[in-house]
């Protein structure tokens, strides 16, 4: 056997061109193309520097957009809405003040007016008084009854004391009687009538007695009346209950009101608050007696001490005029941020109901307030 006869077969490569079958004629492109060697794989060129600089720069630019973001969540887990620290809560609201109204207590026409909007008034200050004039009348005339009354009394007094005279005349001839019927000189029919005019004098005197209770009463009833004339009169004069600014003026000369009709109403500068809205996750948070500030847009330089004098136990709808709407769209707390009043009592006249502002309130007793926050006020 031949070497040729022992070679081993080699096994045919496998190609991506067609199968060409033995003796076929190929057109000239594709004899080109088989006859052709295959290319070899070309290596891809580097980049520019010019192309990785732009490519650092996306990547330097997208790493502090990331280092931004995750400061900023940062920033405002440490931070509350306006910049404030953790452990205090602020809400917007508006400053108010009690009103009180000045109303008369009985139906009358108004006589004098010393009072007008905007004045500061005193407590105790008359402002205004009411037509007394029939109030007057039926006064004199519940004083002539005491008079009368007093003399009824003194006549039933005197009387009393002449009873008591013929009660002491009765039981003296009662006595005698009865001594000169023990010796024979008196027959017992005068005893008997001596006994039942003593009888009489003493029934006379109960009643006399009787009669100066009766006058006694007259007269207290006479001196209620009165004094009830005069409490009348005094309360159609006007007062102010409190130390405020009159805010409105009602009625006017001479108008005549029915009971209970009002004159003015006048603010209450010692009971100024502010109340805001705060949700369940800040308000449960807030104590009474807390302390808080309260800086009106007017007057941002100024920060107001005050404090929690109320909080809501239920929530309720934002009002319209304190929040934005997608506010006013959740459930809230109410909570009621008061000026101290001594505080206000020397500066009464700064007093403005209706300011708009922001009242900020301490959830955490230890945390020192903002230096804007320390609190001032105007002098």
């Amino acid at each position: 056997m031949s070497d040729e006869d022992t070679e081993t077969p080699v096994p045919p490569v496998p190609s991506a061109s067609p199968e060409i079958r033995h003796g076929e004629v190929l057109p000239p492109a594709a004899s080109a193309l088989v006859a052709a060697p295959s290319p070899l794989p070309v290596a891809p060129k580097p980049p520019s520097p010019a192309r990785r600089r732009s490519r650092w720069k996306t990547l330097a630019l997208l790493a502090i957009v990331v280092i931004a973001a995750g400061g900023g969540a940062a920033y405002w887990q440490h931070t509350r809405q306006g910049g404030l620290p953790l452990g205090f809560a602020s809400g917007n609201g508006r400053i108010e003040a009690d009103e009180i109204d000045i109303d008369t207590k009985f139906a009358g026409r108004i006589a004098e007016m010393l009072a007008d909007e905007g004045d500061m008034v005193k407590a105790g200050q008359v402002l205004a008084r009411m037509d007394t004039q029939d109030l007057a009348a039926s006064l004199h005339k519940s004083e002539a009854q005491v008079q009368e009354s007093q003399q009824s009394l003194d006549e039933a007094r005197a009387n009393v004391e002449q009873q008591k005279t013929q009660v002491t005349l009765a039981q003296e001839e009662f006595d005698r009687t009865s001594a000169l019927v023990a010796r024979g000189f008196a027959t017992n029919e005068l005893l008997d009538q001596r006994r039942q005019a003593l009888a009489g004098a003493n029934a006379a005197l109960a009643a006399a007695n009787d009669r100066v209770g009766e006058a006694e009463r007259a007269i207290d009833a006479a001196t209620h009346d009165v004094e009830l004339y005069h409490v009348n009169i005094a309360d159609n004069t006007l007062i102010a209950p409190r130390d405020g600014r009159i805010q409105y003026r009602i009625a006017n000369i001479g108008e005549v009101l029915p009971a209970g009709g009002r004159v003015f109403t006048m603010l209450d500068i010692m009971y100024v608050y502010m109340d805001i809205y705060l949700p369940t996750a800040d308000a449960g948070k807030v104590r009474i007696g807390a302390d808080a500030r309260i800086v009106l847009d007017a007057r941002p330089d100024l920060a107001i001490p005050a404090k929690v004098a109320f909080i809501a136990t239920q929530a309720q709808f934002t009002p319209k005029t304190v929040e934005t709407k997608d506010e006013r769209d959740k459930l809230m707390f109410r909570i009621r941020v008061k000026i101290d009043p001594e505080l206000l009592r020397a500066r009464g006249a700064l007093v403005r109901s209706g300011l708009p502002g922001v009242a900020y309130v301490k959830q955490d007793p230890a945390a020192p307030w903002p230096p804007q926050l320390q609190g001032n006020v105007a002098q």
